[in-house]
């Protein structure tokens, strides 16, 4: 019978060591606009894309636009779909 091998403990990082946090992805927006990237992880309910009328699903990455003036008309878009309605905007 062949031992067990023994698998190297992990090293803890230290409390204080920082972590390396990157920023949102920036995106594209016509003056007068905010957007805002959703990463996968956070998509975690379902919507429908001004864009193409289709749906967004949960853990889909995609963005979140608004107009400055309208807090309350936030829309979901795909990515492609806001890129190609920023550019013709």
């Amino acid at each position: 019978m062949t031992p067990r091998r023994t698998r190297p403990k992990r090293r803890r990082k230290p409390a204080n060591a920082e972590r390396a946090i990157s920023p949102d992805p920036t995106i594209a927006a016509p003056l007068g606009w905010h957007v805002r990237a959703v990463q996968p992880v956070n998509a975690v309910k379902m919507y429908r894309c001004p864009g193409c009328n289709q749906e967004i699903r949960p853990g889909t990455g995609h963005v979140v636009a608004w107009r400055e003036d309208d807090e309350e008309g936030r829309r979901h878009w795909h990515t492609p779909c806001w890129r190609r309605f920023a550019k013709s905007a």
